[in-house]
């Protein structure tokens, strides 16, 4: 009976023990939801928008993930068995998993590091080298877009890296802390996974239709359906509509969706995928209604105050976790700031490798972030003068 009672109010525990992040999540989607239910051509935009997020981002995020995560999740790779036998190596190593997309690379060295396993410089490398979750959607938009910047972000790491270990030495503030993982919990579903089977019918015929589009097909024409619908209107803003709904109810924060390896494969993606959808959505409707609205040319402000674009983008990439930093992303895709901000912002993130750097190792985290900004400032700047 006592382990019934265990088992029940561990349960209840894991669901409403991040009530205030719950309610924070829900009152956001409920203001898109709410931006959503206007008349007029103000519902108009952002059902557009969601539409356009969903069909021409969101679902080509989801395959990538498919594979990315797919690929995890089958592999038997033993990090710490290889970090011991690779000392000499640990930097690049770090910069490398760092470039990986997403935030799980990154999170391995980080945790190495906070175990006292790795050198200082091998954080920096890594907290250079990533570019969290919009790495996933420059690969989905632009994949040799996305594919340069990973290798200029792996360089830019491995470098800052070795120099930063030949100035402070390799026990600069090396990490005493210990992490035991023996009472990891393990979280295979969560009860908006549920959802999934519906999450699925919506995804696969939208990434058909994503296709379609983006080869400027313009597959409404095949199909005439009932009360002014459209392929692309009906499952574009389903598709919208239930991943930003399935995320807002998600008890799980956004560090943990792709990061956990003992969740379930299709779980990890879907949660993952979610949680780009809700910022991309975020992003094209910051576009749509600051045009509807103020009816500024964009394009032009930011052409204006084109020497400062890269070192905000870069002071963007000091701020934890991937929302802002797809922000920025979905800035570059659509053409409102140069390639060399972009470049900035990727090398200056951290993504959600800084929430558990930041908890357990604060001075280091810090210290880190700010060197990070030195490649980021130099390598965006050069390449702004060089080649825009």
């Amino acid at each position: 009976m006592n382990q019934i009672i265990e088992a029940i109010y561990k349960q209840k525990h894991s669901i409403f023990a991040n009530d205030a992040r719950l309610l924070k999540k829900l009152i956001f989607a409920s203001l898109i939801l709410l931006l959503a239910a206007q008349p007029g051509q103000l519902g108009e935009v952002v059902h557009q928008s969601m539409v356009d997020a969903y069909l021409q981002v969101s679902v080509f995020v989801g395959f990538t993930l498919f594979i990315f995560i797919g690929l995890d999740s089958i592999t038997s790779f033993k990090t710490n068995e290889f970090l011991k036998k690779t000392k000499k190596i640990h930097v690049p190593i770090a910069s490398f998993l760092g470039s990986l997309p997403g935030c799980g690379g990154a999170v391995i060295i980080v945790t190495q590091y906070i175990q006292g396993r790795i050198s200082f410089g091998s954080l920096v490398a890594v907290l250079t080298a990533t570019m969290g979750d919009a790495a996933f959607l420059l690969l989905a938009i632009e994949p040799y877009t996305g594919l340069l910047i990973f290798a200029v972000a792996l360089f830019a790491g491995t470098i800052s890296g070795y120099i930063i270990d030949y100035i402070h030495g390799e026990g600069f503030l090396r990490s005493k802390t210990f992490i035991s993982s023996s009472k990891k919990e393990n979280i295979k579903k969560t009860f908006v996974s549920k959802l999934n089977i519906i999450w699925l019918l919506i995804f696969l015929p939208g990434l058909i239709i994503g296709f379609f589009k983006a080869f400027q097909i313009e597959i409404d024409s095949f199909y005439n359906l009932p009360l002014d619908l459209t392929l692309t209107s009906l499952f574009g803003l389903s598709g919208a509509y239930l991943s930003l709904i399935m995320w807002s109810l998600n008890p799980l924060s956004d560090f943990q969706l792709s990061t956990d390896k003992s969740r379930g494969f299709i779980s990890r993606v879907i949660d993952t995928t979610n949680f780009v959808t809700t910022w991309v959505i975020v992003g094209f409707l910051f576009f749509e209604l600051f045009i509807l609205f103020t009816n500024v040319d964009l394009k032009m402000f930011f052409d204006i105050w084109l020497p400062l674009i890269p070192i905000v983008a870069i002071l963007f990439g000091f701020l934890p976790g991937c929302g802002p930093q797809i922000l920025v992303a979905t800035f570059y895709l659509n053409g409102y700031i140069p390639l060399s901000a972009e470049i900035g912002n990727a090398i200056s993130n951290d993504g959600d490798a800084l929430f558990p750097a930041i908890v357990l190792a604060p001075k280091a985290a810090i210290i880190a972030t700010i060197y990070s900004a030195f490649p980021a400032i130099i390598i965006a700047y050069s390449y702004m003068f060089l080649f825009e």
